[in-house]
């Protein structure tokens, strides 16, 4: 390939401010470039990063860009914490290298490992110690311990219960927390013994899972109706809710399985700290506690605001973009979670911009190891967002939204991402945000739960007993309060807001406005009844109002898959894509943006179908066809909920 082809491919972005011409250049995803180029005379220049939102910011607002008092945030400082990664294609596997650090570290000359002792000596549980005690202060007591333990370990049975020896164990320096049984416990001290003899990554990280490190957690999922049932599709509410409810089970039985694995005789807790909200339209979204379903230990506290304002008209919660984090604090969350934990929390977790920022400011008051879910930036779903953020500040408050985001991130001991995307907006005038080479980031992709959402064709497991009821959705001739106009084949799920596309889908291929309580989805109702005119539509798009019951909707996928329908996600932006995961489980062919989570989800033309939101020809096209192509179909509606 020519440079010039090269340097095509990687210029991302020009700022045009007559005679120059700024670009913003990516060789790799996290490696930006800036130069400026003079079109008189073809000079060329690099300038920094700050220059070039300059160019950016004049093309909107002049006075802003050449105002010396405007704010800069810039995060460098913070990038300064531990090595970093060098490759593209290692973002997102923090964990890994991680584990290869702390082997590099551990090797060489035995006092490399003293660290690694002090840790071991420095785990407790309640005041009880665990792992060892003071008798194995050094690392050669510890390696010498180690083999006359192993050795006496290895003639048991291997199912002898820890109680069985753990006086014996207790004479030589070793507490709790090496296992249940004799197998276990001898696994596990293998594993250090080969740590402090050869280090390599992978016992390095075998053995640090091991530990009996974590137990009580608390999860800040702030914004919307945080519930369990009759929540999805309200104001802010969506697939972010099912998110944290099933990592929530998982995590629970995951705490369960390594507790017991451990030896231990202790009962983890999980919180999951949300808004009170007072009018919860017929939800527990007013109810302090709730146990969370199919678990032991897991619960909802939901804490209320301080004051009026932090609820709408008709006291519905306000959006994300807007929430007053101080006000949440002041209701003393923190008093009311030690309370309940019996102490601080192992680990605390955010989720979103709102949830990350209250966990970051909770986890720093309390010292506590703080993780965050990171979800993408406003910047990728709404055009220019970076540079016009004055103009939708008023509505989505991207100035704020954006900067707790970055505060929130530098702040944490770890990130979770879905997927492999680069966050590299830039709002007001962040010079340097976030690194994306920092192994504080890791990709873990949620899956969807396979005992609500699995494939059509596994009759045995199908939910019956919804089946009448969604046949008249789908295919009743009459229009009712839950749906309108008649049974289609494409089939699509989502919230009526502009990122979504659900018009935009329309226009390739809750009825009533006034019952919205969001603005968003007020206009996009209102678009999308004018487009079905506009196009004469009726009697070709089945309109099904929301559908909060999850395990109907696992369903409703099969219901669809029986007819040999379609799903269609066309999103302008989607940072994961819960729906996609959903549909493909459930055995729906599924074509989804390719713009966002769903590109990395799917393989195009083998596990489902890419679609260009920005193309909607193409997109029509292609659906079209590939629908013929399987079946025949002439006649393609939509359907949307």
């Amino acid at each position: 390939m020519r440079s010039e082809d090269l340097w095509m491919l990687t210029q991302q972005e020009a700022a045009v401010v007559p005679p120059f011409v700024a670009f913003a250049i990516r060789q790799n995803p996290g490696v930006w470039d800036y130069v400026k180029v003079d079109a008189g005379s073809l000079s060329v220049d690099i300038i920094m990063s700050t220059d070039y939102l300059k160019f950016k910011e004049i093309i909107f607002d002049e006075k802003w860009a050449k105002d010396e008092n405007a704010m800069e945030i810039d995060f460098g400082a913070f990038d300064v914490r531990v090595p970093i990664l060098a490759l593209p294609s290692s973002i997102g596997s923090g964990l890994g290298y991680i584990s290869k650090f702390m082997t590099s570290m551990l090797g060489g000359k035995t006092e490399s490992a003293k660290p690694l002792v002090d840790y071991l000596l420095s785990l407790d549980r309640n005041g009880e110690k665990l792992m060892i005690n003071e008798t194995l202060n050094t690392v050669e007591t510890l390696q010498e311990a180690l083999m006359v333990a192993e050795v006496f370990i290895s003639a048991l049975p291997k199912d002898t219960p820890y109680q069985n020896f753990e006086q014996k164990l207790k004479e030589w320096g070793f507490e709790k927390g090496w296992g249940d049984n004799a197998e276990r416990v001898g696994q596990t001290m293998r594993i250090l013994s080969e740590m402090l003899q050869a280090p390599d990554p992978i016992n390095t990280e075998a053995f640090f899972s091991r530990l009996p490190v974590i137990y009580d957690i608390v999860i800040f999922s702030v914004h919307g109706y945080f519930g369990q049932a009759d929540v999805l599709g309200l104001p802010d509410t969506g697939g972010q809710v099912v998110y944290i409810l099933d990592q929530v089970k998982a995590l629970e039985e995951e705490l369960l399985l390594r507790i017991k694995q451990q030896g231990l005789n202790v009962k983890p807790k999980i919180l999951v700290v949300t808004r009170l909200i007072p009018d919860a339209k017929g939800n527990k979204c007013n109810q302090e506690m709730e146990p969370i379903v199919n678990t032991k230990h897991s619960h909802i506290l939901r804490v209320p605001f301080n004051t009026e304002k932090e609820f709408l008209d008709h006291g519905s919660p306000v959006s994300t973009s807007t929430l007053t984090w101080r006000d949440f604090l002041r209701q003393d969350a923190t008093a009311k979670i030690l309370e309940l934990m019996g102490g601080k929390p192992d680990l605390i977790i955010g989720n979103y911009t709102d949830g990350n920022l209250v966990a970051s400011l909770v986890a720093s008051k309390l010292g506590v190891t703080l993780g965050t879910i990171a979800h993408a930036l406003e910047k990728t779903k709404y055009e220019d967002s970076d540079v016009k953020w004055r103009d939708l500040d008023s509505k989505y408050h991207f100035s704020c939204q954006f900067t707790a985001d970055l505060i929130a991130m530098n702040a944490a001991d770890f990130i979770i991402t879905s997927t492999y995307q680069e966050i590299a907006g830039r709002l007001q005038r962040v010079v340097s945000g976030i690194n994306v080479f920092d192994p504080k980031f890791n990709i873990a992709s949620p899956g969807a739960d396979q005992s609500v959402y699995f494939p059509f064709s596994d009759k045995q497991k199908r939910f019956t007993k919804f089946q009448p009821a969604l046949e008249e959705l789908l295919y009743s001739k009459e229009d009712t309060e839950e749906h309108i106009q008649k049974e289609t084949n494409l089939f699509s799920m989502a919230r009526f807001d502009i990122v979504k596309n659900i018009t935009g889908l329309t226009e390739w291929r809750i009825f009533d406005p006034s019952k919205s309580q969001d603005r968003e989805e007020m206009a996009e109702i209102k678009k999308m009844h004018a487009l079905i005119d506009k196009y004469q539509l009726k009697g070709h798009i089945r309109w099904i109002a929301a559908q909060t019951d999850r395990y109907r909707n696992g369903e409703l996928y099969r219901f669809i898959a029986d007819t040999k329908g379609a799903f269609v996600q066309p999103a302008l932006y989607e940072a994961f894509g819960l729906t996609v995961i959903e549909a493909m489980n459930c055995g729906l062919p599924t074509f989804a943006t390719n713009q966002g989570g769903p590109a990395e989800i799917i393989v195009d033309g083998i596990s489902g179908f890419h679609i260009d939101p920005n193309n909607g020809d193409e997109s029509s096209n292609k659906i079209a066809d590939s629908l013929r192509n399987a079946r025949g179909i002439v006649d393609i509606g939509i359907e949307c909920l």
